[in-house]
């Protein structure tokens, strides 16, 4: 099938690609010209400008958007619906929060376009093992671009989740769960690195890919760091977070859900920016008050 990808970042350009190999006819655009010049050279057809791609898709259109969440997303779909005709398909496989794109459906429907949002999972590694799809919308809709949806995949890697917005919803939990797992080997890791015996920390994580219960894609992962960096030294630790797991425990608030793991996990993401934590401090100097402990002085304080 025909499918027009607007956005060429680290995941776009790979799902370009994944869909080129697999025989689609993939017309390519971005906001720089450079991630268009090397996928044409590639032997993907590229063109500069929104109005570029649209008008060199065939109607039905099927037009993927794969740009960071909030404004530019709002902003792109309101540009593309200006410019598609009803029965066209527009889908956004971005971050977006899925009230959004309940928002997104709802402007679409109301131009006869058609819209799906598609959580899409699997980052750099996408290109060859292939990403995982969670998708909302339409069924007809989601028939139609299944094609595409199954090149993108691995096998049964793909899911329509229901209407609009639930696949950013199941794709917004899966990065909550994914945030929680992520400091339980923080954590773990850490408890290995500072005990008294000298640990292989690299070797520790491989076995535990060997028939362990906590084996994962991520504890594979954390083997390759530690092949090129045993002791991380390279790294700082300053982690940042791009949203949906502040959405998965604003979500699990709403609806009365426990999730105390994926809660702090997303809290010590915030903690590890600080290069100075004043809540320490307070801390610090009310055991000073009530109880007369030392304190120790900040670097140059009198």
């Amino acid at each position: 099938m025909q499918v027009g990808l607007f956005g060429l970042g680290r995941m776009g350009a790979n799902m370009a690609r994944r869909m080129h190999l697999d025989g689609h006819d993939v017309i390519v655009s971005n906001r720089s010209p450079r991630p268009i010049d090397e996928l044409k050279a590639e032997g993907i057809k590229g063109v500069y400008t929104v109005e570029e791609l649209v008008n060199a898709l065939q109607p039905p259109r099927a037009v993927w958007l794969m740009v960071p969440s909030g404004d530019v997303t709002d902003q792109m779909i309101q540009k593309l619906i200006n410019l598609l005709q009803p029965g066209d398909a527009l889908v956004d496989g971005g971050n977006s929060n899925w009230k959004d794109s309940q928002r997104h459906a709802a402007i679409c429907k109301a131009k006869g376009i058609q819209f799906m949002d598609e959580g899409t999972s699997g980052g750099i590694w996408g290109l060859k093992v292939g990403y995982c799809l969670m998708i909302g919308g339409e069924v007809e809709t989601f028939k139609r671009l299944e094609p595409a949806f199954k090149s993108l995949a691995p096998a049964n890697g793909y899911l329509h989740c229901g209407p609009a917005g639930s696949g950013h919803f199941v794709k917004m939990v899966h990065n909550g769960i994914e945030y929680g797992m992520m400091q339980s080997y923080a954590e773990g890791f850490e408890i290995l690195e500072k005990s008294s015996f000298d640990l292989d920390l690299h070797a520790v994580a491989d076995v535990w890919g060997k028939g362990s219960v906590v084996r994962s894609w991520l504890l594979e992962l954390l083997v390759d760091a530690f092949a090129s960096d045993p002791k991380l030294d390279a790294i700082k630790g300053y982690v940042e977070d791009s949203g949906e797991g502040r959405w998965t425990v604003q979500a699990a608030i709403d609806e009365d859900v426990p999730a105390p793991v994926i809660t702090l996990s997303l809290y010590q993401r915030f903690l590890s920016r600080q290069e100075e934590s004043f809540a320490a401090k307070v801390n610090a100097a009310l055991r000073k008050e009530f109880g007369g402990h030392a304190v120790k002085s900040a670097e140059g304080a009198r």
